[in-house]
């Protein structure tokens, strides 16, 4: 059962009153809608008062927009919601989770990079100046996963690190500093991701650790922050198969399902073993390591009963909101599993005072609220960060740098690739036209240098009729040419890189169907060649030949001024790589 006047509730009798007594008025929608998280279409006030209406819903996880169209939405949802909501922002890398003009301060991998825990703690505080300022209260972060594969793709620049060490200390330091603000955080992905190279998104996934693997790790993390008060956590559509036939030794592999499902890991390992007495919220319902996993009408009432208190989102909202009630009348969930669930809901509710505060009073004042957003000392972080986080992680050709107009003034700036990625454009990424080696190429011209930004084929390619790309084609193994041709017009060669995973099944560079061309680093031994990372920490697997190579993590314009003052010696290099940047592979450090 819930113990409410413990953390992370810490409630009174008076509110645990209002908790048990709104339940106890509830009629059966009401309880079944109050499980869902939805994540709305529009903000219009007849949207979102229908949605509240018809469906009940418990909290809410909204599409990106401006921070004063956020405020608008949630100070609607709040005033017109019979109980108020938990509203949710994505605050992964900062204030701009909760709105697009919000403020940017790291990925993680390159807070942890930064080598002090403060900068973890200002990734939380500023998350949380600012989400709370446009009216939300519970974040789906730290990303606490520990990062021991370099090939997956989804967390590979979230995760904090391979150390899990370090990621508690930075998932302890954000968690202070986002709820200063009153923004309860949700740490995910229980039970961890990093291990395999999966995308849940894209399918099944396994952590594969043994349980004492599991404990020294992953566990430790989640046990660290469950102890000081962990309020809140998402589950991953992740199997634990040791822990799951811990728990169930008859269980055979077939009947393994991923942890948003699993009683034995949500109810024995989770509740049980742990202590964990905070609210679980699944991960999004769309994605296919749960959605293969059975039925849609079968695993709705499943993650309810295996544990989970909060369903993140609607396929369709009748649809759903009946396949949920009929697992409750089947019997599926139990009287007392909905009750818990309901009053980890609402306790958690309480302990926001959003029950005892007027709901016209539960956002700031809208004028005061914008000039929370965007301050120029929280402003001023990321560049600090970006400073201390960009790492040298080889140079066994010293004499490539320092770089200067004077020693290499004839540059060739050469973009690298991955898979192109629809959602990197949707917001305004991904795309040659957008490519980070443009920044670099125009900012080296103004530092003195001569650039050239290399075409590629497609690049090319791109500009010709179908006859003349049919010919080009044709002769796609042509692009041999004598090494002077390189050496005699160039100094030096930058890459520029910015490979992306997320909903991709690998992130691992795109190389062109060329032969001998410049888009491959090929010509280490014949001309200076630098490689940077704007992206991905990982790129080095794809080009070990690479002989100075760096992690830049990130493509923001104060990036690239921090990597090239520092590839011209006027900075240091002081980050210090949280993750294997090598891969495990022998020939990356040669």
């Amino acid at each position: 059962m819930v113990d409410l006047k413990a953390q992370p509730y810490n409630l009174n009798d008076e509110d645990i009153k209002w908790v048990r007594d709104t339940i106890a008025n509830m009629t059966l929608d009401e309880k079944i809608g109050q499980l869902f998280v939805n994540m709305g279409s529009q903000r219009t006030e007849e949207y979102l008062t229908d949605v509240l209406n018809s469906y009940h819903i418990g909290a809410v996880r909204y599409n990106p927009g401006k921070a004063d169209e956020v405020w608008e939405q949630n100070y609607i949802l709040q005033t017109k919601s019979k109980i108020p909501l938990l509203i949710a922002a994505n605050t992964e890398s900062g204030g701009n989770g909760a709105c697009t003009d919000g403020t940017y301060v790291g990925h993680e991998v390159k807070v942890a990079a930064a080598r002090d825990p403060k900068w973890a703690y200002e990734l939380g505080r500023v998350s949380g100046v600012e989400a709370a300022a446009i009216g939300c209260n519970w974040s789906f972060a730290p990303i606490v996963d520990i990062m021991r594969n370099w090939r997956n793709p989804i967390i590979s620049n979230r995760a904090f690190s391979s150390d899990p060490d370090q990621v508690l200390e930075l998932s302890r330091a954000y968690m202070k500093g986002i709820m200063e603000s009153g923004i309860l955080p949700a740490a995910k992905h229980f039970p961890g991701d990093g291990i395999d190279e999966r995308d849940q998104h894209l399918s099944a996934s396994v952590n594969s650790y043994s349980c004492e693997e599991w404990d020294a790790t992953f566990g430790k993390v989640y046990q660290g922050l469950i102890d000081d008060g962990l309020p809140s956590l998402m589950v991953g559509h992740i199997m634990l198969p040791s822990y799951q036939k811990h728990f169930n030794p008859d269980m055979e592999t077939k009947d393994l399902l991923p942890a948003t499902l699993s009683k034995e890991i949500l109810t024995d390992l989770l509740r049980g073993k742990m202590g964990f007495n905070g609210l679980v919220v699944t991960d999004a319902s769309h994605m296919v390591g749960l959605t293969a996993a059975m039925a849609r009408k079968d695993l709705l009432p499943q993650a309810i009963a295996a544990g989970s208190d909060l369903f993140l989102f609607f396929n369709d909202p009748e649809e759903d909101l009946q396949w949920m009630k009929e697992g409750y009348e089947n019997g599926v969930i139990t009287e007392e599993r909905l009750q818990e669930a309901l009053e980890r809901i609402l306790g958690l509710k309480a302990r926001l005072k959003l029950h005892s505060t007027p709901r016209e009073e539960i956002l700031p004042p809208k004028e005061e609220a914008m000039k929370r957003v965007g301050l120029p000392e929280n402003l001023a972080i990321a560049p600090q960060v970006a400073d201390e986080a960009i790492t040298l992680v080889k140079n066994n050709q010293p004499e490539n740098l320092p770089m200067s107009p004077e020693k290499t003034p004839r540059v060739l700036v050469v973009p690298v690739s991955g898979p192109p990625n629809p959602i990197s454009r949707a917001f305004g990424g991904g795309g040659e036209a957008s490519h980070p080696a443009d920044v670099f190429a125009a900012k080296l011209r103004e530092r003195g240098y001569e650039v050239t930004r290399h075409e590629s084929m497609l690049d090319k390619l791109a500009k010709m009729t179908p006859e003349e790309q049919a010919t080009m084609v044709k002769n796609v193994y042509a692009g041999k040419a004598p090494i002077s041709a390189l050496t005699d017009n160039y100094d030096l060669v930058l890459m520029v890189s910015k490979i992306e995973g997320l909903m991709q099944a690998v992130e691992r560079v795109q190389w062109p169907a060329t032969k001998g061309t410049l888009d491959i680093p090929w010509y280490v031994y014949e001309i200076p060649t630098i490689y940077v990372s704007t992206a991905t920490p990982y790129a080095l697997a794809d080009v070990p030949q690479i002989k100075t190579y760096v992690n830049a993590y990130d493509d923001k314009d104060f990036t690239i001024d921090a990597v090239l003052d520092k590839l011209e010696g006027k900075s240091e290099f002081k980050g210090v790589s949280p993750v294997d940047a090598f891969c495990g592979l022998i020939d990356t450090r040669m």
